[in-house]
């Protein structure tokens, strides 16, 4: 896809954000376990760069999805994984179906906050027994006196401490696993929500939390779209979060191949530069080439998206991709930078720890392998 003027623009934009914005701060974010999203986000709104693919009606910019990809990949520049991430939960996975399928009322009172900054919001999907198993999701809520009254609970939720509203995937009825299931938005200040912090090995700058749900009521109007299409509606929005971790992950793949470059140029061992070992510069020569093919992959798959084709395979294949290069890139450089590359402030480490996540969240690298071979026609008993 080729990118214009206006493209380039936008990235510098981002890039002099995050320098500026973010990365001073990072290492008393990381400490921490948060950052101060609400603060955050509030100056990312004031540049416009919440609502980038959004109508101008709630805030947005109308812009085509590629900005929103630009941006994520721009945001790779953060000295960590955890602010991106939280900013690309807000951008583009739990507002995507809210935007394309919530009802005037539903976006002025949650997509336009969020697009200013005003408001954080996260998604509620993954659940204690079950994460990338969309259709095994327990939450439940049934309608009474003109609410949806819902329980259960959320787990690995992306700026769940902090955040204003959760768009909710949960069943509204008893009929099928793939048809009984709304996205329903509710504001997180509602009587009987509770919230816990979850600790993890990397991501640390972003809060996580499981929720807990007792007998919370929300207006029936809160559902987005149709009831019992919350199913359909979270598989579209998984494409545009996919397609976000694959751009995100570019900038911070070149970046650790750049620093280990410059680090091996400059430590020398048995009399010459780490870098003049054929193993070295091979290897790495390797890594930048595969994230050049990766490149190519997520940019085909975005273009593809905006011209209104179904990317399911291909944003499963980008998706699938940046997982494993981001532990392969990673686990490669690090060697090289040996026992500096296994100390806690190194960025490798860093970027070793915040990356494997890729590989997990977001579905799985087995989901998308089944998604992947589905259209193939290569699963068992199934033929294209």
């Amino acid at each position: 896809m080729k990118l214009t003027a206006e493209h380039r623009q936008l990235a510098d934009t981002v890039a002099r954000f995050v320098a500026e914005e973010i990365n001073p701060h990072v290492a008393a974010w990381e400490a921490a376990e948060q950052f101060p999203s609400h603060e955050l986000f509030k100056k990312l709104g004031d540049l416009g760069l919440l609502g980038i693919k959004y109508s101008p009606e709630y805030g947005g910019l109308g812009l085509d999805f590629s900005y929103s990809m630009v941006m994520a990949e721009a945001l790779g520049d953060c000295d960590c994984g955890g602010v991106p991430m939280a900013i690309g939960v807000h951008t583009d996975m739990c507002t995507p179906a809210l935007a394309r399928y919530g009802s005037p009322a539903l976006c002025r009172e949650f997509l336009a906050p969020a697009i200013t900054g005003d408001q954080v919001g996260c998604v509620g999907i993954s659940e204690p027994g079950g994460g990338s198993d969309v259709a095994a999701v327990k939450t439940s809520a049934r309608v009474a006196g003109g609410d949806w009254v819902i329980t259960g609970s959320k787990m690995w939720i992306t700026n769940g401490m902090k955040a204003d509203w959760c768009c909710l995937l949960a069943n509204t009825d008893d009929g099928p696993a793939h048809r009984n299931k709304s996205l329903i938005m509710v504001p997180m200040d509602a009587k009987g929500i509770s919230r816990q912090k979850i600790r993890k090995i990397g991501m640390n700058s972003s809060d996580t939390a499981q929720l807990f749900f007792d007998e919370v009521r929300v207006p029936v109007r809160n559902v987005v779209g149709e009831p019992g299409k919350g199913f359909t509606y979270q598989m579209q929005q998984f494409q545009e979060e996919r397609l976000w971790a694959a751009c995100n992950a570019l900038r911070m793949l070149d970046r650790m191949i750049d620093r280990t470059i410059e680090y091996t140029r400059e430590r020398h061992a048995f009399g010459q530069p780490l870098l003049d070992n054929q193993v070295v510069h091979f290897r790495l020569a390797e890594l930048r080439t595969e994230v050049e093919s990766m490149r190519a992959l997520a940019w085909s798959a975005i273009e593809q998206y905006i011209d209104g084709n179904d990317v399911t395979r291909l944003a499963s294949m980008a998706k699938l991709k940046c997982g494993r290069l981001l532990r392969e890139v990673s686990d490669s450089c690090l060697q090289f930078w040996g026992g500096l590359g296994y100390s806690w402030e190194n960025p490798l480490s860093q970027m070793y720890r915040d990356g494997r996540l890729m590989s997990i969240g977001g579905g799985a690298d087995e989901v998308m392998l089944g998604i992947i071979c589905k259209y193939e026609g290569t699963l068992p008993g199934r033929r294209r």
